[in-house]
């Protein structure tokens, strides 16, 4: 509810392709190689807009597009009146290179008719998904929880991930953080606790065996449980933080540089080491101090040996 605002509303914005520019160009001279890029449901922007500036972005700059959650891309399907497949393929082909597991929260229509009546089915993101797996494009998946679900409900969601897991090996990642209240209209009714963190994350570990990498959520509970998190089955830092929009406005605060979140792994007792969306290992960790672009702006992640 936070980031609604109707049709012509105050407080919508669409950013011009200056200002973007700029923010692309300072992503690349920090070392970044990815875009993490996300923008809400604007019924002004149709397909071809999107296929418009991706093609901009990938003729002036070296970046990969982490791009569109699946109720984005629901949302420009239904403004178009195409098939989700359609959709994907056109983006891909104009330069989108996977897809952010945004928008899944839990997937239990129950839960997401309480907190999003008006956003898609579980049902719908996990067919984007789908969709986006079976012509080849990598997604991440993540779980928000605290929003009063049951055990059955949250395992449920896992249940689901782990499922798809099994028929398209699509997702790199799998990604869990607590609901943020701050700035919301919704009110916090639950424990999202570091405590509660960390053993919902322990058991994403064990059910998702089939999903190779787990990322730590730093930017809602803060490196030091970052650092624990990764004695709790984790294996991925996340990423270094240029421009953040989202879980900072409903009060997450932490804000880190490349050295800091290096400095965080090895007092974990690992060896940070850089890689894509994908999970190649790219040639080298920036020297200490280098700061290294990422979402949501851009990415060079950090992940651990």
């Amino acid at each position: 509810m936070q980031f609604y605002t109707p049709p012509g509303g105050r407080g919508g914005y669409v950013l011009s392709r200056e200002e973007l520019a700029r923010k692309f160009r300072e992503t690349e001279e920090l070392g970044g190689v990815q875009i993490l890029l996300q923008g809400g449901l604007n019924p002004e922007l149709g397909l071809e807009w999107y296929e418009d500036f991706f093609r901009w972005t990938k003729a002036n700059f070296r970046l990969a597009l982490h791009a569109l959650s699946p109720t984005e891309i629901i949302h420009i399907a239904q403004l178009e009146d195409l098939p989700i497949r359609d959709v994907l393929v056109r983006l891909r082909a104009a330069g989108m290179d996977s897809l952010p597991g945004g928008g899944a929260e839990i997937l239990d229509d129950e839960i997401r008719a309480r907190i999003s009546p008006f956003k898609n089915t579980a049902d719908e993101w996990l067919a984007v998904m789908r969709e986006a797996h079976a012509l080849g494009m990598k997604t991440t998946a993540t779980m928000v929880f605290g929003f009063q679900e049951t055990a059955e409900q949250l395992v449920h969601h896992m249940d689901r991930v782990r499922s798809l897991q099994d028929e398209t090996g699509g997702f790199t990642a799998f990604i869990t953080w607590p609901f943020q209240a701050d700035g919301t209209r919704l009110k916090l009714r639950d424990d999202t606790s570091p405590l509660r963190y960390l053993r919902v994350q322990a058991l994403a570990r064990l059910y998702l065996d089939n999903v190779p990498n787990l990322q730590v959520s730093w930017p809602t509970l803060g490196p030091e449980i970052g650092e624990v998190a990764l004695r709790f089955g984790a294996n991925d830092f996340g990423s270094v933080m240029i421009e953040e929009n989202v879980v900072s406005q409903a009060g997450a605060r932490f804000m880190m540089s490349a050295a800091e979140i290096e400095a965080h792994i090895r007092l974990a007792g690992f060896v940070p080491a850089r890689r894509n969306m994908r999970y190649d290992r790219l040639p080298s960790v920036p020297s200490a101090g280098a700061p290294v672009a990422a979402p949501a702006a851009a990415c060079g992640d950090l992940g651990v040996l």
